[in-house]
């Protein structure tokens, strides 16, 4: 038999608060990197690469689906990194969800100690590994951003209130400066901001200049932190290949030739990236770090940009 007496939440304990939001709040210089969950049941990878993050970045995003390609569940795959001491910001797609699910989702988050998302609309289907599938998309990321908002108010997408307590959670959206349509930019940034965005993570940054502009004319007053996508390109033909195959995305000719010049092209690689961290780090309020397989050598970038592990320089302060 139950006993019906016993409260559950007499035991419960309270996840220790986000150092992510801590940093975010006290308008600390943010850095965080991107790591894929597997794509089966192993995590030890993961665990591996965010590991070895875990002492340079306030926190470790764990995509939800990108590009449409199957791998494991977002929330679980940050929860092991919680378990591991690794603190998580949990990609949340609109794509594979109707909004039952995604409130089910956020709320199971907010149970195993995930404190930050990161709300997003999720890719098309057909761009995957999985084309035959059914988007669903009951929602997009300026409305799950309202959503979040209204589940940590207490109150789900349909009024009513949330019988045993709200979430907790620290929520932030993507933004892409480098966006064709200026006036759509700022528009798409504006309606995030007011669906309750407390911080913004760009798609890769290409072109500063632009980044620059959209600093200084769009963002100059939203008093969120930005943090720019920095991205290690490992050859000229991994730069010829995003090129080709990420829209809106132009990576510079100086920097394919620089890259093709190169005798080691990695280590080249490597220099660019660590140039464009130390050029962020005078537009916008920290980087977003992304290597693709290659997530050890993010401390590499960080450190030779002149950024010290957080532990350091938290004992600096």
């Amino acid at each position: 038999m139950f006993d019906t007496n016993h409260h559950a939440s007499n035991t419960w304990l309270p996840a220790p608060s986000s150092r992510f939001r801590v940093a975010a709040q006290s308008g600390e210089f943010l850095i965080t990197a991107e790591v894929m969950p597997p794509k089966g049941g192993d995590p030890s990878r993961m665990v591996q690469m965010a590991r070895q993050l875990k002492d340079w970045v306030h926190g470790v995003n764990i995509t939800d689906g990108s590009r449409a390609v199957l791998r494991m569940s977002s929330v679980a795959a940050s929860v092991v990194l919680l378990q591991h001491g690794i603190e998580p910001i949990c990609q949340v797609a609109c794509r594979d969800r109707n909004s039952i699910a995604l409130q089910a989702d956020l709320m199971g988050a907010q149970a195993l100690g995930i404190r930050n998302i990161l709300a997003l609309t999720g890719d098309p289907v057909k761009a995957g590994d999985h084309p035959s599938a059914k988007g669903v998309f009951d929602l997009e990321s300026v409305r799950l951003l309202k959503l979040i908002g209204s589940l940590n108010r207490g109150i789900d997408l349909n009024h009513q209130p949330l019988s045993d307590g709200p979430t907790d959670l620290f929520v932030g959206a993507a933004i892409d400066p480098q966006c064709a349509s200026w006036s759509g930019l700022q528009s798409r940034f504006e309606r995030k901001l007011e669906a309750g965005a407390q911080f913004f993570q760009s798609q890769l940054i290409s072109d500063f200049d632009q980044l620059e502009k959209f600093m200084n004319q769009i963002a100059l007053d939203c008093q969120k932190p930005i943090l720019a996508g920095i991205f290690l390109l490992k050859s000229a033909k991994n730069a010829q290949f995003i090129n080709r195959n990420v829209p809106g995305v132009t990576i510079p000719q100086h920097i394919i030739d620089r890259l093709d010049r190169a005798t080691d092209p990695l280590q080249e690689g490597i220099q660019i990236a660590a140039e464009q961290v130390q050029l962020a780090r005078q537009l916008c309020q920290g980087v977003h770090m992304m290597a693709v397989k290659r997530e050890d050598l993010i401390p590499n970038i960080l450190e030779l940009a002149g950024i010290a592990p957080l532990a350091k320089a938290e004992v600096v302060r």
